[in-house]
């Protein structure tokens, strides 16, 4: 199932689940389904994000133009809080932010188009989070913006002190 977001372009999606007495098996990606709804769906790469500890935040993540990427992104161990924010200047929700629960129990997975950026915090110690990229990895058009920008007012969950390297501590407030 597919549900757009309050943000513009982006959504939630549920795989169905096709159940019998020895567990279910799912499609957790269809071109088809995709074009359907009309999502990018030429993926070029995957990664893998490990994360020892509980609190670990990673973000907030893009790629400058014309290296912006379209990213499907799945936990398949432990929880994360996972963020999205439209920095797409003519969008009509510019600036907004969504937050989903992700986890190896509830199998969603979300769907964020280019021009966004990203970030999670693991909810639970040992999780694990899968990326499809919808473009390579470019070092010199890695961009980020701070976790707690005030502009953007993200509002994350109470998890004590987080882990955060030192690279996305550096990001600044959100330039437009």
């Amino acid at each position: 199932m597919f549900r757009e977001t309050a943000l513009k372009g982006a959504f939630v999606i549920e795989p169905e689940k096709i159940k019998d007495e020895r567990g279910f098996f799912s499609r957790s990606w269809c071109r088809q389904e995709f074009e359907k709804h009309g999502l990018e769906s030429d993926f070029v790469q995957c990664n893998i994000s490990q994360n020892r500890s509980k609190a670990t935040l990673r973000g907030m993540h893009y790629q400058q133009e014309p290296y912006g990427e379209t990213k499907l992104i799945r936990c398949t161990r432990g929880a994360i809080y996972d963020v999205i924010v439209d920095l797409r200047p003519s969008s009509e929700t510019y600036k907004g932010w969504a937050a989903y629960t992700l986890s190896q129990e509830n199998y969603m997975m979300l769907y964020v188009p280019e021009g966004f950026a990203h970030g999670f915090v693991t909810l639970e110690n040992d999780t694990e989070v899968f990326y499809q990229m919808g473009n390579f990895y470019k070092p010199e058009a890695a961009r980020g913006i701070r976790w707690d920008d005030p502009a953007i007012g993200i509002r994350w969950p109470d998890l004590g002190t987080y882990i955060i390297s030192e690279r996305d501590l550096s990001y600044g407030e959100y330039q437009s």
